[in-house]
């Protein structure tokens, strides 16, 4: 199987990690994302990863308290998630570094563009963890970052539903889903596949995101292999 893609940013939803239980890290889902991830490498992809919160801590979602604070305890969600990662691919024979945008020296290198290139022209993944290190900035906005900063050619947008579509498919049998959309029809019409401030990223970077679900882990070696999977979302929409 041949890659498409030489370098790409693949960014993980904590729900994604916690497989059936819904919460927490399931190791047996952790085993199958790292056993994709190593084909991936194996193909000769240069990977990073930002990794999502929302299975152990979702700021956002608390009432009673300080955003500031309850954001900064997202970021160390992140980071459990990424050391969890971290070992689950080590134990497939994958070299891998984390690195925080808090800096934690003990658990992870401290995040710095050049050393993360360095990293990938060795061959090793990148897990980058603790969003950008900012309030009200979400892990959606730190992959959008981190893929500019990184020149990754895209992003692989790994979710709990297999594409974009027009309504929650949970809910709506009816849903419509998407093949292609462009950057204005994610923010006009408000379809939720990622907050406003990374879509415009993207959409002003010309980086381009594929979305699709990680309920089959080997989803992550079609998106890099080119297949027609998931919802194509670009600048001018075209796939």
């Amino acid at each position: 199987m041949e890659a498409k893609y030489k370098r790409v940013l693949l960014k993980v939803s904590g729900e994604a990690l916690a497989g059936e239980k819904g919460y927490g890290l399931d190791e047996g889902t952790l085993d199958k994302v790292s056993e994709s991830i190593k084909k991936v490498v194996d193909m000769g992809v240069q990977v990073t990863i930002v990794v999502g919160g929302g299975n152990i801590w979702r700021g956002r979602s608390s009432e009673n308290m300080d955003r500031t604070r309850a954001d900064h305890m997202g970021m160390l969600a992140t980071v459990i998630n990424a050391l969890g990662l971290c070992s689950a691919l080590e134990s497939c024979g994958v070299e891998t570094r984390v690195q925080s945008a808090i800096e934690m020296r003990a658990v992870a290198e401290p995040y710095i563009r050049g050393k993360a290139a360095r990293h990938l022209e060795k061959g090793r993944v990148v897990i980058f963890a603790a969003g950008t290190g900012n309030p009200f900035m979400s892990t959606d906005t730190a992959a959008a970052l981190r893929a500019v900063e990184t020149e990754a050619d895209i992003i692989l947008l790994a979710k709990k539903v297999d594409a974009v579509y027009d309504s929650d498919p949970n809910l709506n049998p009816n849903a419509k889903k998407y093949d292609a959309l462009s950057f204005s029809d994610i923010l006009g019409k408000e379809l939720g596949v990622m907050d406003s401030t990374a879509a415009s990223m993207c959409r002003d970077n010309n980086m381009s995101i594929l979305v699709f679900g990680l309920d089959d882990p080997e989803n992550i070696v079609r998106a890099v292999s080119g297949e027609r999977i998931g919802t194509l979302v670009t600048k001018d929409g075209a796939r």
